[in-house]
């Protein structure tokens, strides 16, 4: 695993881990808030199936704003040039949760540079029947307010401090933050402190939240680039997830028949950090499919994922 820098109008920190040069080359993207940290426990088991790259967008992680936007146009245009920099194309694009959303505009944007999609825990857009959990729309909300959204987050940072910040996230996105490996949560926390007090942490993830959430509002829209993805697709689920809930996914199931579903029992909008072998099987079932990039129905490799783990 090796972590490595590119110069895309400012810093990119991201990890390359080398796998098998017959497989495909995976690039992972993180969701709102998040960093190639949340693929730490999935990453070097994937590498065994191709070339693994997690990288952190602009404003999170590691990587700096550094005078950059972090709204999800922004995200997708950094993407873009990312893959044609480091990337053998076609890849296969690896997005959780906000990643989701970048890794299918990227799809629709760009087809021809896309092998497949794995869509864990996507952000999606709901209907009147589904409601926000209430920690998590109060918090959205409060950072959305015009001129007070960055302060906020800011203050919040500032005021629960490095390990509370984490600990809290691994609260929200898991079922039982126990699951996560003591070393990832340790990564984490080391991303956190360095990064401890910097104003474009708060900055990026309120451009995110309002980019993301208006994005979300405009389902017609967003219904539409679902509508218009051309690659094989698999989308997993939390059938906890506070965050995008199971009827929201199972909605975009019955929208998108040809896409696989895999809903994973008991872990919420983080399952490559609650349950890595979970999410490894299910993807080895959709690689391992019939004449390779043929899809099957959308129970039909559930099973197969369960037996693999």
């Amino acid at each position: 695993m090796e972590r490595r820098t590119i110069d895309l109008d400012g810093p990119v920190f991201y990890l390359d881990l080398q796998g098998p040069s017959s497989g495909p080359t995976f690039i992972l993207v993180h969701g709102l808030g998040g960093s190639h940290a949340n693929w730490l426990a999935l990453a070097p088991v994937l590498a065994h199936r191709g070339r693994v790259l997690a990288l952190d967008l602009p404003g999170f992680g590691l990587s700096p704003l550094a005078g950059r936007k972090a709204n999800l146009s922004s995200s997708r245009d950094l993407i873009a040039r990312f893959i044609e920099a480091v990337a053998d194309l076609p890849v296969i694009l690896v997005g959780n949760s906000m990643g989701g959303a970048l890794s299918v505009r990227h799809a629709v944007a760009d087809p021809g540079s896309v092998r497949g999609l794995v869509l864990i825990a996507p952000a999606l857009p709901r209907n009147g029947r589904q409601s926000f959990d209430p920690t998590v729309a109060g918090f959205i909300s409060a950072s959305m307010i015009p001129r007070i959204g960055e302060t906020f987050v800011a203050n919040g940072m500032r005021r629960y401090g490095a390990e509370r910040v984490v600990q809290r996230m691994l609260r929200l996105c898991n079922v039982d933050p126990s699951r996560v490996a003591r070393e990832v949560v340790e990564a984490h926390l080391e991303i956190a402190r360095e990064r401890a007090g910097e104003a474009d942490m708060a900055s990026a993830f309120v451009q995110g939240a309002r980019s993301l959430v208006g994005a979300l509002g405009r389902r017609r829209r967003y219904m539409g680039w679902l509508h218009a993805v051309s690659a094989p697709t698999l989308l997993i689920g939390g059938a906890l997830d506070r965050l995008v809930p199971r009827a929201c996914v199972e909605a975009i199931a019955r929208v998108r028949p040809d896409w696989d579903l895999v809903m994973l029992d008991d872990v919420g909008h983080t399952p490559m950090l609650e349950d890595p072998r979970a999410v490894l099987g299910a993807i080895d079932a959709w690689l391992c499919g019939p004449a390779s990039w043929i899809l099957l129905g959308t129970q039909s490799l559930a099973g197969e994922a369960r037996a693999t783990v």
